[in-house]
C-alpha cells in the first residue's frame, strides 16, 4: 500500500462530510511527504504540511510530537491509527486523518472530530506468509544474522524452531515484498534492511509478542524492583528486555517497567526470582522465542531490545533505542 493510494483513500472518504480535500505531492528533502489543503464550508481553506504512514502506532508518538512543532501546521495522514494512539493525539493536539475519513482538526479556530468510520476500500493482502508468528521468529534470526538467508532449509528450521514445511512459505513472502533479493542460483541477500526492520518491530508486538505473554507480575520484596541489576538470572533461559535491557546496553535509562524473556517454568520463574502474579504488576513476562543465544549474558539482543523501547512510544524509551540502533544496529542496516 503506497503513499499515493492512502491519500486518495481518505481523500474520496472526506467527501462525505463536504470536505474537498487537494494533495500536492512534496517536492523537498523528505522531511514533509506533501501538502493537504482542506475545503470546508463556512470557513476559508486550510493548507497542512502531511506525513504518510501505513499504520500510526505508540512508537511513533515521539517522531511526530517534535514534527507538529518543527512542520506547522501538520498533520499526519495514515490508512489506520490505532484507537489509544488517537487518543494520544489528540491529547497533544496532533492533527491526524484516516483512510476512512476520521479526522481531528484543531487549528485557527476550527476544530473538528470525525470518528466511528471504517474503512470501505483496502489493500489486498496476497496471504503473504512471512509475517506470521513463524515468519517472525525467522525474520528474526536473518535481521541479526543475514548470512542464514542462504543456509539450507533444515538448518534454518533447526535453528529457529520452526517447522520445514513453512521456511519455503517465509522465503517466497519476503521476496515477494521486495525484501529478499536472489543474487545467483544458491545466494540471496535481503534488500531494502531498514524497512524490513521497522516492519518487524510492527508486526512483532501485533502479531507474535501477545503469543509470548506469560503474565504480570510485582516482586514480593518491593526493593527488588529497584535493586534489578542485582537479580541472578539464569543463565541461557532468562533475560532482561525492554527498560532493562536498554538501561543494561546504554546506562541511559532508569526502567519504570521490567521486562523479562525466558525458557523457564512458571513455577521455577515465581520460586527464583520471588514474583506475585498481579495484573497491575511492573514485571512483565514473555515466553523466550529464539534458540541460538548471541546476546549479552543478562539482556536479550539489542534488535529486540531496539524494538521493545521503540513499541514504547514515550520518548525515554525512544531515545534510548536510537542510542542502540546507533552503537549495536547501524552498521547492519
Amino acid at each position: 500500500m503506497n503513499e499515493q493510494y492512502i491519500i486518495q483513500n481518505a481523500i474520496h472518504n472526506l467527501h462525505k462530510d463536504e470536505i474537498r480535500a487537494e494533495w500536492r505531492e512534496a517536492t523537498n528533502d523528505g522531511i514533509i511527504d506533501g501538502k493537504l489543503t482542506l475545503h470546508m464550508k463556512y470557513h476559508p481553506a486550510v493548507v497542512l504540511n502531511v506525513e504518510v504512514k501505513k499504520e500510526l502506532r505508540g512508537m511513533h508518538l515521539t517522531t511526530m510530537e517534535d514534527k507538529a512543532r518543527s512542520e506547522a501546521p501538520f498533520m499526519i495522514v495514515a490508512d489506520r491509527i490505532f484507537p489509544k494512539v488517537k487518543q494520544e493525539l489528540k491529547e497533544k493536539q496532533i492533527n491526524y486523518l484516516e483512510a476512512s475519513g476520521n479526522m481531528f482538526l484543531l487549528m485557527d479556530g476550527l476544530y473538528i472530530n470525525i470518528d466511528g468510520r471504517k474503512n470501505e476500500v483496502t489493500a489486498a493482502t496476497g496471504g503473504n506468509r512471512a509475517f506470521t508468528k513463524t515468519g517472525l521468529q525467522v525474520i528474526f534470526q536473518f535481521l541479526i544474522e543475514e548470512e542464514w538467508v542462504n543456509r539450507p532449509y533444515r538448518e534454518i528450521a533447526l535453528r529457529t524452531g520452526t517447522g520445514l514445511g513453512n521456511i519455503n512459505n517465509i522465503f517466497n513472502g519476503l521476496a515477494q515484498e521486495g525484501y529478499l533479493l536472489q543474487l545467483t542460483k544458491n545466494e540471496q541477500k535481503l534488500e531494502n534492511k531498514k524497512q524490513l526492520l521497522e516492519k518487524w518491530i510492527l508486526e512483532y508486538e501485533k502479531r507474535l509478542k501477545p503469543t509470548l505473554n506469560i503474565g504480570t507480575f510485582r516482586f514480593l520484596k518491593e526493593e527488588d524492583f529497584y535493586n534489578w541489576k542485582e537479580i541472578p538470572l539464569k543463565n541461557q533461559e532468562t533475560y532482561w528486555g525492554g527498560e532493562p535491557a536498554g538501561a543494561i546496553y546504554t546506562n541511559y535509562l532508569r526502567p519504570e517497567e521490567l521486562t523479562i524473556y525466558t525458557a523457564e517454568e512458571w513455577n521455577d520463574l515465581i520460586r527464583n526470582y520471588r514474583l506475585v502474579p498481579d495484573k497491575q504488576g511492573n514485571v512483565k513476562v514473555f515466553k523466550k522465542f529464539w534458540k541460538h543465544d548471541l546476546v549479552n549474558e543478562n539482556a536479550v539482543h539489542p534488535l529486540l531490545a531496539y524494538a521493545d523501547l521503540m513499541n514504547k512510544g514515550d520518548r525515554r524509551c525512544t531515545e534510548t533505542a536510537q542510542k542502540i540502533y546507533d552503537e549495536y544496529l547501524q552498521d547492519k542496516f
